[in-house]
């Protein structure tokens, strides 16, 4: 199963004073197999989940059906040695998730090697930047 768009927000500016003509993103992927087991959407789907606390709510404030999010929450958590996400089920209120340490590890990882890359390409973002028009 492939990686959800990501709806995540952009890699770090350059300088909030000179913004560049273009957007640039990097879309780091980690496959394991033919899997995505871990790309730019399971990881807006993990801050979503922690935000909203449910896979239903996260699925929803990202535009993607349930069926959908769960089957990347499950996938995700059967590819890592600890899971990402833990959920509750049932009650009055419904079930809940919450994204555990291990979750919130793996995301603070990810959008610090996405901002390590970011800043050590700085250079050459300019560079192709510059080779757009305004």
């Amino acid at each position: 199963m492939s990686d959800l768009p990501a709806s995540s927000p952009s890699s770090p500016a350059l300088s909030a004073t000179d913004p560049l003509p273009v957007d640039v993103r990097f879309r780091m992927r980690v496959r394991k197999g033919d899997t995505v087991a871990l790309g730019p959407g399971k990881i807006a789907l993990l801050e979503a989940i922690a935000e909203h606390g449910s896979i239903s709510a996260a699925a929803r404030s990202l535009n993607m059906s349930y069926r959908r999010a769960w089957m990347l929450v499950e996938e995700m958590n059967l590819s890592l040695k600890s899971p990402a996400t833990a959920s509750e089920h049932g009650g009055k209120a419904g079930g809940r998730s919450v994204v555990t340490p291990a979750g919130a590890a793996l995301i603070q990882l990810y959008r610090d090697i996405e901002a390590r890359a970011y800043a050590a390409a700085q250079d050459e973002i300019r560079t192709l930047a510059d080779l757009f028009k305004p």
